[in-house]
C-alpha cells in the first residue's frame, strides 16, 4: 500500500511498562513520511497520504480515507498534544463503519509534521494561532477539494482547544463539532498565577525552547501503565506505546516553555464570559469524570454557556476517552451517533 511502512514485529504482547497556497503532495516513499503499521495497529485500507505546506512554511503530514458505501460526509479528526495519526487508526475504522470518510493531519511540531527546534522531541509552538493556520491549510488544500461534504470535526484535548478557537473566529467549515476532553482549563493549581508567571518569565528570558521545569524528552504515552493518567485500558495503552516503540520519531516529550505559555494564553481566553456565547456552531463536549489532565468542571461550565452546545460526562473514564475501555467508548459513540450528522443549525 502506497504511503504505508509495514513492520515485521511479532504480534504485540502486553507488558506492564515500555521504554521510554499551493498543494505539495508527496507520496510517502521517504521513511520519514510513511504511516507506521504494526500487527496490533494496522493502517486502515484505502488511505491516501502526503504532505501540505502552510502559508508560513510548516510542512504537515495528512492522511485521508474515502467514504464507504452509504456515505454521510467527512469527519476531520484533530488529535491532542503529542499524538500522531497512527494513534487514531481504530477511530478511523469506527467512523468508516458509520459511513463517514475521514481526514487527519499531524499538528506542526509533532507526529511526522515538521519540527521547529533542533531537538525533535521538543514540541514547540509560537502561539495557538499557528494551529489555526494548520487547520485552514488542511481544509483548503485537502478537505474541500478531495473530501465529500458535509464536514464534521472530532477533536481531542489540545485539538479541542484549537477547534473552539476556530469556531470562535467564525470559521464555518464544520457543520457539527464533537470534542473529547477539550483543553479548556487544567485541574488543581496547574493554571495558578505563579505557574503562569514562571512560564512567562522563562519565555521572556529566552528559555522558550526549554522543557517546562521538571520536564524531559521521555516520549509521552510510553511510561508504565500503572499510574498513567490517560486510560484504564491496558491493551490500548500498550498498543499506543508500541507505535512509538516502533518509530520513536513520531513522538515528543514534555511540553516546552513556549508551548505551555501559548496554552496558558489560550485557556485564559476561554475564561472570558463572552467567549462561549460567541460560538454559533453546534458542539458536543464529552468529558471524563476521572480526568487528571484537563478540568472536567471547566468543560461543564463552558458547555453550559454555549448557544448550540451540550455535554456529557462519562463516569469512570480517564482523559483519553477514545483510547478507553469499551464500556466508556460505547457511551462516547452512542452520544456521537445521536449528534452527528444531525441537521445544521444557525445557518
Amino acid at each position: 500500500m502506497e504511503g504505508v511502512r509495514l513492520s515485521s514485529r511479532a504480534p504485540l504482547k502486553i507488558f506492564s511498562f515500555f521504554h521510554p497556497l499551493e498543494i505539495s503532495l508527496i507520496l510517502h516513499r521517504s521513511p520519514a513520511m510513511t504511516l507506521v503499521s504494526i500487527p496490533a495497529n494496522p493502517v486502515p485500507d484505502g488511505v491516501v497520504s502526503g504532505t501540505i505546506k502552510t502559508p508560513d512554511g510548516a510542512e504537515l503530514r495528512f492522511a485521508r480515507w474515502a467514504p464507504p458505501a452509504g456515505r454521510k460526509g467527512t469527519v476531520c479528526v484533530f488529535s491532542g498534544r503529542g499524538e500522531s495519526i497512527e494513534k487514531y487508526f481504530e477511530t478511523v475504522r469506527d467512523l468508516r463503519d458509520r459511513g463517514f470518510a475521514v481526514a487527519m493531519i499531524d499538528w506542526r511540531g509533532q507526529g511526522h509534521s515538521s519540527r521547529r527546534l533542533r531537538d525533535p522531541r521538543k514540541g514547540y509552538v509560537r502561539d495557538f494561532a499557528d494551529f489555526e493556520i494548520d487547520v485552514e491549510a488542511f481544509v483548503q488544500q485537502i478537505v474541500l477539494p478531495d473530501c465529500s461534504p458535509p464536514y464534521f470535526a472530532l477533536a481531542h484535548s489540545m485539538g479541542g482547544a484549537v477547534m473552539l478557537r476556530v469556531a470562535h473566529a467564525g470559521k464555518r467549515w464544520f457543520d457539527r463539532i464533537v470534542l473529547s476532553a477539550p483543553m479548556i482549563d487544567l485541574p488543581g493549581r496547574a493554571m495558578s498565577f505563579p505557574a503562569r508567571a514562571l512560564v512567562r518569565v522563562m519565555r521572556l528570558t529566552g528559555q522558550g525552547g526549554n522543557y517546562v521545569p521538571g520536564g524531559n524528552g521521555a516520549l509521552t504515552g510510553t511510561t508504565a501503565f500503572v499510574g498513567n493518567r490517560l486510560t484504564s485500558d491496558p491493551v490500548r495503552y500498550a498498543r499506543n506505546a508500541a507505535i512509538y516503540e516502533e518509530d520513536p520519531t513520531l513522538g515528543i516529550g514534555s511540553p516546552t516553555v513556549a508551548w505551555a505559555d501559548a496554552a496558558f494564553k489560550a485557556m485564559i481566553g476561554f475564561r472570558e464570559a463572552s467567549y462561549p456565547v460567541k460560538i454559533r456552531q453546534p458542539i458536543l463536549m464529552m468529558a471524563a469524570s476521572q480526568d487528571q489532565v484537563v478540568s472536567t468542571p471547566a468543560i461543564e461550565e463552558f458547555a453550559y454557556h454555549l448557544r448550540g452546545g451540550s455535554h456529557l460526562v462519562i463516569a469512570g473514564a480517564r482523559h483519553e476517552i477514545l483510547q478507553e475501555q469499551d464500556r466508556y467508548r460505547g457511551q462516547f459513540w452512542a452520544a456521537f451517533d445521536a449528534f452527528v450528522p444531525g441537521t445544521p443549525l444557525f445557518k
